[in-house]
């Protein structure tokens, strides 16, 4: 017995010296045991996720679709544009009624921003290092980094950490808005490192009904207006909120746009009581053809001639229709 106390290994403790961490004790024997078919952790529930560079046999890198799907379940975004302005809109998310919204939207720089939809802490990485590109490109040239160079060093950020193993992709989607020489444009990078450029789109969670919304609407958008631009903008975010109404505080907005006079408007937010008079006016516009529906369907029928009471009245000439009789009862 005296033997057997020596030989035995003691159990491992926490750092408070009190409960035992045997259940977390791992050594080379189990871990071979387990990679030869043993027990597995419950943690592991496919093999081949267990970094970003591991294939599946289908082709697929589950670990850039796990950070795909976090874009999916972050609150709403949508940007639209026109020929010479941008707009992006996000619905305001809080975790509970105590506390503030997060800030979904972020100035880059006079001429850019972006929105996100996803880990919000990932995405503040990500703005601070478009922030710092645009900084460095303006001293080194003396002129605004052009969106699509912006777009481009943000995708290669994000595709080196799906080609290393010791990273993660990033879990956020972030739409990116801008002005340069070129006019107005609107990008879209996911955490895949692919990129595209869009009229108008939306992401994260309840996204397919702002698309929807969108799509009937957007071959207008080039030659829209910025209170238009808003307007639509804010409806779409409407689209997004499932039993929720729509005012500043859970919303933001943002634009940046050249004016009439050819001077840039920069990128800037949207005061909410500004916001709060765009809804506003919105809902009156929306109740006001309710309201007068009957009014015009009445008038339209006394057009016709086919009015309940100049129907229903005899002729001068046509002798009354006699009494019908009374019914008998049974």
């Amino acid at each position: 017995r005296q033997q057997k106390e020596e030989n035995s290994t003691p159990e491992p403790y926490s750092c408070y010296g009190h409960a035992p961490l045997a259940h977390l004790a791992s050594s080379p024997d189990r871990r071979r045991g387990e990679s030869r078919g043993g027990r597995r952790p419950r943690m592991f529930r496919n093999q081949y996720d267990t970094d970003v560079t591991t294939w599946s046999p289908q082709g697929r890198l589950f670990q850039v679709e796990y950070a795909m799907e976090a874009v999916k379940q972050g609150s709403a975004c949508v940007g639209l544009r026109s020929a010479t302005h941008a707009v992006l809109a996000a619905a305001n998310k809080s975790a509970n009624e105590l506390s503030s919204h997060q800030r979904k939207v972020f100035r880059v720089a006079d001429h850019a921003g972006v929105a996100l939809a996803g880990l919000t802490a990932d995405g503040r990485v990500l703005s601070r290092f478009l922030r710092n590109e645009c900084i460095n490109h303006a001293f080194v040239y003396d002129a605004p980094l052009p969106v699509s160079r912006l777009a481009l060093r943000l995708a290669d950020k994000a595709q080196v950490c799906t080609q290393r193993s010791w990273k993660r992709p990033y879990g956020v989607g972030l739409l990116v808005a801008g002005l340069d020489e070129s006019g107005a444009h609107l990008y879209y990078n996911c955490p895949s490192g692919n990129y595209f450029e869009y009229q108008a789109f939306a992401i994260g969670s309840r996204s397919q009904a702002a698309k929807t919304y969108l799509e009937r609407r957007f071959e207008k958008f080039n030659a829209y207006t910025p209170d238009e631009l808003i307007k639509d903008a804010l409806s779409a975010i409407k689209e997004t909120l499932q039993g929720e109404k729509l005012t500043s505080s859970n919303c933001t907005i943002a634009i940046v746009g050249r004016k009439e006079d050819g001077t840039v408007e920069p990128f800037s937010m949207i005061d909410s009581k500004r916001i709060q008079e765009i809804i506003d006016s919105m809902e009156a516009a929306d109740e006001a053809p309710a309201a007068d529906v009957p009014a015009e369907s009445s008038s339209m029928q006394e057009d016709r001639g086919d009015a309940p009471a100049a129907r229903d009245a005899p002729a001068a000439d046509e002798p009354a229709a006699p009494d019908a009789p009374a019914p008998m009862d049974i």
